[in-house]
């Protein structure tokens, strides 16, 4: 590898991690609106696990998402659109456990829980695998 491609490879690096960091606080803050409970408080206040372990489980399983999008991606433009989708799947992981398989899952989380919590991030984290792998084309 030349200086030349050393150089447009590391721009490359820096321009899809930027992109791709970029991505994870807006899921955050579109994650955090979508929840009607308040993750931030529940955490940063109330020291609430259950809050912080589901949280966290939707964080990684985006970013596994984001990480297929990446890794597969021919493009910024490519990678940029399957950040939207992979952003979609798992704020809609949320809601089918929310009024699906878990209907109390906010009061749950709410109350401190813990197995809500952990219920929440594996569900969260399978589908970001699940994304990250059908994303592979």
């Amino acid at each position: 590898m030349d200086q030349q491609d050393l150089f447009s490879s590391v721009i490359n690096f820096s321009v899809y991690f930027g992109l791709a960091l970029l991505f994870v606080i807006i899921f955050k803050v579109i994650y955090s609106f979508l929840t009607p409970h308040d993750e931030w408080k529940l955490i940063k206040e109330d020291k609430n696990t259950a809050a912080a372990i589901g949280f966290g489980g939707a964080i990684i399983g985006f970013s596994i998402a984001l990480a297929g999008a990446a890794s597969n991606s021919v493009s910024l433009l490519d990678f940029a659109i399957w950040g939207v989708v992979a952003l979609i799947a798992q704020s809609l992981a949320f809601f089918v456990v929310r009024f699906i398989f878990m209907p109390k899952i906010v009061s749950r989380i709410i109350a401190n829980e813990v197995s809500a919590g952990i219920m929440l991030a594996a569900t969260s984290i399978s589908v970001g695998l699940l994304n990250a792998a059908c994303m592979a084309y």
